[in-house]
């Protein structure tokens, strides 16, 4: 069990939604606090938030990091062949 202490403005209108939807001030608070966790929860991956920009910027081409090394190569031996 944990106590909250809120603000005299936030108590007032948590007390009015309360009645407005016939339901227990703990039942707000509780479904506020599931809702703040898995927002929190999907934030706080930063690869899956990036996930479709990574390795697309600029080229479109999604493996521009895995070809690197060999397109760096095709250059360097396109450069002394001409």
């Amino acid at each position: 069990m944990r106590s909250v202490r809120l603000p005299e403005d936030l108590e007032k209108e948590l007390e009015m939604l309360a009645d407005q939807k016939n339901v227990s001030r703990s039942n707000i608070i509780k479904e506020a606090l599931v809702e703040y966790m898995a927002k929190e929860k999907k934030y706080n991956k930063p690869y899956e938030a990036g996930a479709a920009y990574f390795g697309k910027h600029g080229s479109g081409e999604a493996n521009r990091s895995v070809t690197y090394k060999s397109r760096i190569k095709d250059k360097i031996r396109d450069k002394h062949n001409d």
